[in-house]
């Protein structure tokens, strides 16, 4: 069990802005070869979010959420951040974030990675509700 720990989900009316933040050890965070973010809605596959590589820092986003989704990092803490903002009640999901990458060559991460949300290792989740 790899140790990740999602917060800061909950119940915001549409149009308003949440911050969740992904906590993981010193170990995982120096070691893994990424970080990033997926949701999955009710009923629903996975759809990934960002992915964010550690050598570089290059971030990648989904075009869905391009513009309204913003990855950052604090190094010194060990944790990721999604802030979102203008949410909409489409967004409503439970939002997790994942680790460690099979691949970070760009057009893998873009084509298959990505979209598939494919990290090797994903934490519990934290619920977003997005009311009208």
């Amino acid at each position: 069990q790899v140790p990740l720990t999602e917060s800061g989900g909950g119940s915001v009316e549409s149009g308003g802005s949440l911050r969740l933040s992904c906590a993981t050890s010193e170990y995982i965070y120096s070691r893994s070869s990424c970080m990033g973010w997926f949701r999955q809605k009710p009923g629903k596959q996975r759809e990934g979010l960002v992915v964010s590589l550690n050598s570089d820092g290059t971030t990648y986003y989904a075009d869905s959420v391009k513009g309204r989704f913003t990855f950052t990092r604090d190094d010194a803490s060990h944790t990721t951040y999604l802030e979102i903002t203008n949410l909409r009640p489409d967004d409503t999901a439970l939002y997790t974030c994942g680790t460690d990458c099979s691949t970070t060559r760009e057009t893998e991460v873009v084509q298959w990675l990505l979209p598939r949300g494919a990290f090797n290792w994903a934490g519990q989740g934290t619920q977003v509700t997005v009311t009208p």
